[in-house]
């Protein structure tokens, strides 16, 4: 005999468990996704001042000397818990009224690792990060030094040479190129060599390590190296000024030091304009983005 009393359905189970399950997975893999290590590869693509803190905060966990180089650099690992890399650490600071260089004698030498730091906030303000590593200052072992990203290139310009290897885009390569020298006028790198021109894989250049940059002198070392207009790098340079310089150098730089970079800044600028007025009178120069 059938009851006049509704029959409540009871719905199954197991799609209550089975969501139930899944929801809890999905947690549990967002919490793995989470914990594991960033790649490289992702590491890489860190915005600059994300980069600055990493170097700033992350525990240090391992520390081995690089093994050449005068500045005697260590190689430091440096972990978040989340992302794992390496910097190169340099505490030089030698400064000498007088000094033998190797053939040559220099007045007013330095070998600072304040120029790494300086080094990176100039290429910050002229959009050139992409060719400078994130640098900053921290306390390691005892010493205060510059705390630089590390670049984990494929092979450096001695490297390139010695295989004769040639990027499949000379164009954008050249590009590159004539920033670095751009780039090393402005900073007045003394010591701008093979090994400290680095290339990545995909044929990105870095310059490293310069310490032995920014010196007081208020000329360049090789003008006719400036043979072409960089109209956007050109608009950056016009931009600085003695406030806007000082105040993104800080204590890294000398005021004698940043005069002196304003200095070349406006032999540079002048150069540009003279190789751009021969390229509107008819003359051959080339462009260079």
């Amino acid at each position: 005999m059938m009851s006049d009393t509704p029959r409540i359905r009871r719905a199954p189970l197991w799609p209550t468990a089975a969501a139930a399950w899944a929801a809890s997975t999905v947690t549990l893999l967002t919490a793995v996704l989470i914990s594991l290590p960033v790649s490289a590869q992702d590491a890489g693509t860190l915005a600059p001042h994300d980069i600055e803190q990493f170097l700033l905060t992350a525990e240090i966990v391992h520390a081995r000397p690089i093994g050449k180089g005068v500045t005697k650099p260590w190689r430091l690992t440096l972990s978040d818990g989340r992302i794992t890399h390496d910097a190169a650490f340099q505490s030089i600071e030698t400064r000498k009224d007088v000094a033998r260089v190797g053939r040559r004698t220099e007045l007013m030498f330095a070998d600072s690792y304040h120029f790494n730091i300086a080094a990176y906030r100039l290429a910050r303000l002229l959009g050139l990060t992409d060719m400078v590593p994130t640098a900053v200052e921290r306390r390691w072992n005892g010493r205060i030094g510059a705390l630089t990203w590390w670049i984990d290139a494929a092979w450096d310009e001695s490297d390139r040479k010695a295989q004769q290897l040639r990027p499949p885009d000379i164009q954008a390569w050249s590009a590159q190129l004539y920033r670095m020298v751009v780039f090393s006028e402005l900073v007045y790198d003394t010591d701008r060599n093979d090994g400290n021109i680095l290339y990545t894989a995909d044929w990105r250049l870095w310059m490293i390590d310069f310490t032995r940059a920014f010196r007081i002198w208020r000329e360049l070392q090789r003008p006719e190296d400036l043979v072409s207009n960089a109209p956007l790098l050109l608009e950056r340079l016009m931009a600085l000024d003695k406030r806007s310089l000082t105040a993104a150098m800080g204590k890294h730089l000398s005021s004698a030091e940043t005069d002196a970079v304003l200095a070349r800044r406006d032999l540079i600028v002048e150069r540009f304009r003279k190789v751009a007025a021969l390229g509107a009178s008819g003359k051959h120069t080339r462009a260079t983005p």
